[in-house]
């Protein structure tokens, strides 16, 4: 779908950036947004299990180093290449529980490629939602040349970039991150390094100590940060932003997250995984951990009054992409050339 748009249209700030950490609408804005990504992954695990969609990808343990990174972000201004597991990212900057659902049956009125494409391939323009293809690290020289756009133009949107661990070691990364530096553009790279390349453990697909440490080589800050930590996210990436609206160029970040399901609905990661991680995984899911320091600053029955809403939206979400219509013929060009 096309990406251009009036400097004229509205510009939606997600949350008010609190002074402090524990500011209670930030909580709750946060909170919603990790548990319905996660609600809408469940259900669609569920339904590619049945049969009733196609193929499933989760983002089911990444959800909080997303909403931190969506959260330092204005959407409707500042452009976003999403990677596959980013279900909570797209949903924090307007994305409904309903369109993500279209996606996943593959239908006509599904806003990211109107059917055509496999699940969780983003594209959204009112949100600034750039398409991602399916090689992997393609999206990051993308946004670089984004950025240089935003520049020519006299824009002042920064682009956001995520990817896993495993698009470091394709040479789009080094290349994206080399233009994106000599050219002090505005980007932030983001990767979400769940330690799981498909099946190659980051041990095998990483040389030093991390994706983060490449930044020095490029002349950009790097910073490795607790994925787990919506708030800690927020914070480096909101510096990361304002460096990079204000002209000094890219950043680099590595937010250390886990992967709780097996890659993709087609894969078994009880064949490469080994037995103790799989089962201390529940130990390492950031979500229950931020609904417990949720209902300290709300109550209990605020959150469980939230949790049921989620519930209600993610059926309603459903209800409504297996009833809407599938794509046909003629939708086979739409949005693919210009008319």
């Amino acid at each position: 779908m096309s990406t251009t748009h009036s400097r004229t249209r509205r510009i939606r700030t997600p949350i008010e950036r609190p002074e402090g950490h524990a500011d209670p609408a930030a909580l709750r804005w946060m909170y919603r947004h990790m548990a319905l990504a996660r609600a809408l992954d469940e259900r669609i695990w569920q339904l590619s299990r049945q049969g009733l969609v196609p193929f499933a990808v989760t983002g089911r343990g990444q959800e909080a180093a997303q909403v931190g990174l969506a959260a330092a972000l204005r959407p409707g201004l500042d452009y976003v290449y999403a990677y596959y597991r980013d279900v909570a990212l797209v949903l924090s900057l307007g994305v409904t529980a309903e369109e993500v659902m279209l996606a996943a049956f593959g239908r006509r009125t599904d806003p990211f490629s109107a059917g055509r494409q496999m699940p969780n391939h983003f594209s959204h323009a009112r949100w600034r939602v750039v398409s991602g293809s399916s090689p992997v690290g393609t999206q990051i020289p993308q946004a670089a040349g984004t950025a240089l756009g935003c520049r020519m133009r006299g824009e002042e949107a920064v682009v956001l970039v995520t990817f896993g661990e495993g698009a470091a070691s394709e040479g789009d990364f080094h290349e994206g991150l080399n233009f994106a530096a000599i050219h002090r553009l505005p980007v932030v790279f983001a990767c979400e390094n769940n330690g799981w390349a498909i099946s190659v453990p980051q041990r095998l697909q990483l040389a030093g100590p991390g994706v983060a440490a490449r930044a020095a080589a490029y002349g950009m800050p790097g910073h490795v940060l607790d994925g787990a930590d919506p708030l800690a996210v927020r914070d480096a990436a909101l510096e990361a932003v304002a460096r990079a609206r204000r002209g000094d160029g890219p950043t680099l970040l590595e937010l250390k997250v886990v992967r709780l399901d097996p890659h993709t609905s087609t894969d078994d990661d009880r064949t490469y995984r080994p037995a103790a991680e799989r089962e201390a995984l529940p130990a390492a899911d950031p979500l229950p951990r931020f609904r417990l320091g949720l209902v300290g600053a709300l109550g209990e029955a605020e959150v469980d009054a939230l949790d049921d809403a989620i519930a209600a939206e993610v059926d309603a979400a459903m209800a409504a992409a297996e009833t809407a219509p599938e794509p046909g013929p003629e939708d086979l060009l739409r949005d693919v050339y210009a008319s």
